[in-house]
C-alpha cells in the first residue's frame, strides 16, 4: 500500500514558478514509477509528467515540455514537479500517482493540490 500526499500548490502570476512535492509512504518507493496529472474544471484529467523508479528517465507531453521538470529523491520518498513559465491554462488540481514498475496503470493517487495561475 502506498499513500501519497501532495503539497506546494498556490496562486502565482503568469510567468512565475511553483514546485510541487509528493511525499509517499512505504518502504518500496524506489520500485514505483511516479506520475503527475492535472485536472481543470470541466476538463478531463491530463498527464503532465512521469519519472522512472530510479529517476534516470522522465517524460512530458508537449504542453509542458521545457517548462516542467519532474525529479525524485528516493531517500526521502518524495517526488517533485518544478513548474516554470506558468500560464493561466496551467490552472488545475495537480495529482501525483504511483504504479509499480511491473504494471501499466497507476493505482495509487494523492488527494491533489490546487494551482492557480493569474494572468
Amino acid at each position: 500500500q502506498v499513500q501519497l500526499v501532495e503539497s506546494g500548490g498556490g496562486l502565482v502570476q503568469a510567468g512565475g514558478s511553483l514546485r510541487l512535492s509528493c511525499a509517499a509512504s512505504g518502504r518500496t518507493f524506489s520500485s514505483y514509477t511516479m506520475g503527475w496529472f492535472r485536472q481543470a474544471p470541466g476538463k478531463e484529467r491530463e498527464f503532465v509528467a512521469r519519472i522512472s523508479p530510479s529517476g534516470d528517465t522522465d517524460y512530458y507531453p508537449d504542453s509542458v515540455k521545457g517548462r516542467f521538470t519532474v525529479s525524485r529523491d528516493n531517500a526521502k520518498n518524495t517526488v517533485y514537479l518544478q513548474m516554470n513559465s506558468l500560464k493561466p491554462e496551467d490552472t488545475a488540481v495537480y495529482y501525483c500517482a504511483a504504479r509499480h514498475y511491473l504494471i501499466t496503470s497507476y493505482n495509487y493517487w494523492g488527494q491533489g493540490t490546487q494551482v492557480n495561475v493569474s494572468s
